[in-house]
């Protein structure tokens, strides 16, 4: 295997993990407003605050009555294309 492959495969696979490591975070952050996460908690408003930073342009994009289907869409929809996005691109570097 060249270097410039191996690269390659490596490059991939950091854009897989990092695309992971977002969906996690906008997943995490749909599970703890569901189960009514204390806000207080300096863990939950870090995550809090990382999912918000990342579903920016995707948060209320959907004008749903109630807050958890806003939050579950918004959210969902950021961790989706983050995941769809990243592992193409992925596999686009392992060829």
């Amino acid at each position: 295997m060249s270097s410039r492959s191996r690269s390659a495969n490596q490059a991939g696979t950091i854009i897989a993990i990092v695309a992971d490591i977002m969906a996690l975070i906008l997943g995490l952050w749909i599970l703890m407003y569901l189960l009514d996460a204390n806000q207080g908690n300096d863990f939950v408003q870090l995550i809090h605050d990382t999912a918000r930073w990342l579903a920016g342009w995707s948060y209320d994009l959907f004008t749903f009555d109630r807050q958890w289907a806003r939050v579950v869409a918004g959210y969902g929809l950021a961790a989706v294309v983050y995941l769809f996005v990243g592992h193409a691109i992925a596999n686009r570097a392992h060829r």
